[in-house]
């Protein structure tokens, strides 16, 4: 990504002084979560993600894999491992257009009809016999090698009489001849049967993306339709009275862009996002979008601290909620929560969550990427594959380990596998300051091997993500020059080559 010089330092924003949550380095609440209540006990930023992964793995056992015909199964999930229904090759075949040949040469050709792909293989051949052949066709039983229509020559033996009387060329006659003009060796351009994989080899493992490739490699096998797990269905729920969906702002009136946001990031996480309501600030309402919501992950924005509207401590308490993180130590994005919701009596295995994102949209994206994007990373894997009468069964979910050098531009394309934040390490270019006692989300660049940290990083700007490759995990008290720091991808591919419209305007 080519990029103008930036100034030396990133400041903290200015409106990052402790949210009115509570003070920054409160106590992490209890790990098994507690009732829904009016106090926020901020979580660490590691143990948040942790905890969103637990209770994602937790909740995969109520989700049942689904088969879907190989056409519709681009961009999911393998539910257990693709096991070959066949041989392939399924039968001994030529790898090349021209003469399958049996024995030592000269070959004596059978004067019939070459072997095609798709038809029945041809009559044994006899040692010293030959018979034209077609890539992908059968060889005839008693075959020992194909040769080449270029690495060969026929002719028409010579037979006793007169020459010709005009052409003066001599009598041929009898079965044409066949001759190699390179040595030929037994098998060569022969594909086995089984020569790829035997019918029951393991293919690739369960929690494969499904892409072109791998339909490819499930059609040749011989599967119509692909086990796959079911994506995830969210629900977002946009709160707030001064929101507005289209036009320029006014009167106190902002745009709405969270609701515009949200829907294409969780499907860019793999969700199946069902809806995006705007629910305003009517307790009741929300109370009722929540109860009723069939969504295996409810999204909310705003409303999670302790404003005259901030409504959803109270609404996940009457819903009977059970907090499992209230309140993060990270800036932006401080009163988060992750709420597991009552059971539907109709699903009684079904478990249902609630990620409550803050307002602003850069503490919006913050959540996003802290608790939604773990736990819905978590509800997509498949459980771990036990054999048969195996007692193993599905062990902690454990948070990956970030990678420890720089890692390139994940590649994608048509069909990929959602990209699910993962931390690695990166040098960071510039000094970063930080927050005394909270982690801080900062958006950067990749640029020559470094992550180069963007200004525009306040809680409620977007310019800087807009422009960002990924979010710069910087511990409290801040980042030097050349320090290594896990950077959160974002889960679409950078643009290569794009600079930011900041120019000099970020650092």
């Amino acid at each position: 990504m080519s990029l103008k010089e930036p100034p030396p330092v990133v400041p903290a924003p200015p409106d990052e002084a402790p949210d009115s949550t509570g003070p920054a380095d409160e106590t992490p609440g209890p790990a098994d979560g507690a009732k829904a209540g009016p106090a926020h006990r901020a979580t660490a930023w590691p143990e948040a993600r942790a905890a969103a992964r637990r209770a994602g793995a937790g909740a995969r056992a109520g989700r049942e894999p689904s088969g879907l015909p190989l056409g519709e199964a681009l961009g999911r999930v393998l539910a257990g491992p693709l096991t070959a229904l066949a041989d392939l090759p399924s039968f001994d075949t030529s790898a090349m257009d021209g003469w399958a040949v049996a024995g030592p040469g000269p070959w004596h050709v059978r004067e019939e009809t070459a072997v095609l792909a798709g038809h029945a293989p041809a009559a044994a051949l006899a040692t010293g016999e030959a018979v034209r052949i077609a890539t992908g066709a059968p060889v005839p039983p008693g075959t020992t090698a194909a040769l080449r229509t270029e690495h060969s020559r026929t002719e028409r033996p010579r037979t006793e009489g007169p020459e010709h009387p005009r052409t003066g060329e001599p009598p041929y006659g009898g079965r044409l001849l066949l001759h190699a003009l390179r040595e030929v060796v037994g098998g060569q351009d022969i594909r086995p049967r089984g020569q790829e994989c035997r019918s029951g080899d393991e293919l690739l493992p369960a929690g494969t993306a499904v892409t072109p490739a791998v339909l490819g490699l499930a059609a040749a096998a011989g599967y119509d339709t692909l086990p796959v797990l079911p994506r995830p269905r969210v629900e977002i729920l946009v709160l707030g009275d001064e929101l507005l969906t289209a036009g320029l702002p006014h009167d106190g009136l902002i745009r709405d862009a969270l609701g515009p946001m949200l829907g294409p990031w969780l499907a860019a996480l793999g969700a199946d996002v069902l809806a995006t309501r705007r629910i305003g600030d009517d307790a009741e309402a929300l109370y009722a979008a929540v109860a009723g919501s069939t969504a295996d992950l409810v999204v909310t924005t705003g409303g999670t601290a302790a404003g005259p509207v901030d409504h959803v401590h109270r609404v996940l308490d009457k819903a009977g909620a059970v907090l499992l993180v209230d309140g993060v130590k990270v800036r932006p994005g401080h009163p988060m929560l992750l709420a597991r919701l009552g059971a539907d009596p109709a699903r009684p295995r079904h478990v249902r969550h609630l990620v409550g994102l803050p307002g602003n949209p850069l503490a919006a994206v913050s959540g996003l990427l802290t608790l939604a994007a773990p736990l819905l990373a978590a509800l997509t894997e498949p459980a771990p594959f036990a054999e048969p009468g195996s007692s193993t069964g599905p062990g902690p979910s454990v948070e990956p380990e970030p990678s420890t050098g720089p890692r390139p531009p994940a590649e994608s394309g048509a069909g990929s596998e959602p990209r699910t934040p993962v931390p690695y390490r990166v040098p960071v270019r510039d000094e970063v300051h930080g927050h005394p006692h909270d982690t801080r989300l900062v958006p950067v660049v990749r640029h020559g091997g470094t992550a180069v940290p963007l200004r525009y990083n306040g809680p409620a700007m977007l310019r800087g993500i807009a422009a960002a490759d990924g979010l710069a995990v910087v511990p409290p008290g801040g980042a030097r020059p050349g320090q290594e720091l896990d950077v959160l991808d974002l889960p679409w591919p950078p643009t290569a080559g794009a600079a930011p419209a900041q120019g000099a305007c970020f650092t």
